[in-house]
């Protein structure tokens, strides 16, 4: 079986809004056949601009709050809160808030990848090493 070519694009790619901005992670997903970063931004009233005009399929955000902000104007947009470590009750809020998971910012690009596509997909996502100890 021949492997694709890096710079091969399937027919339809993921579009993915990362806030906060980081040009490395959106180069490393971008690298991804079926991902396509549309648009990076800094949390806040970037985030709901950013996510009306280009429509994301999955947003990558680095605040619980920052959920709302994207489900408000996209609310078929599945959301996955980044996080760089685990904090009692942090799985709980991003789900209560309507986060489809929880990811490691710092984690491989393929993990990350991977969860892209599962929450596209309509599944949760929540990174083992951010469970809530409780099971939250």
């Amino acid at each position: 079986m021949d492997e694709m070519p890096r710079n091969f694009r399937t027919a339809r790619s993921l579009r993915v809004l990362l806030a906060p901005a980081d040009r490395a992670l959106a180069v490393l997903l971008g690298m991804e056949p079926d991902i396509d970063v549309v648009a990076q931004v800094r949390a806040g009233d970037d985030l709901a601009a950013a996510a009306i005009m280009c429509r994301p399929e999955v947003a990558l955000v680095d605040e619980v709050s920052a959920v709302s902000a994207v489900l408000a104007e996209v609310p078929e947009c599945r959301v996955l809160v980044l996080a760089t470590s685990a904090h009692p009750g942090l799985a709980g809020r991003a789900l209560a808030a309507g986060a489809a998971g929880l990811v490691l910012r710092d984690g491989p690009v393929p993990d990350l990848a991977e969860a892209v596509r599962r929450a596209s997909m309509g599944e949760t996502v929540v990174d083992p090493a951010l469970a809530d100890p409780a099971g939250a």
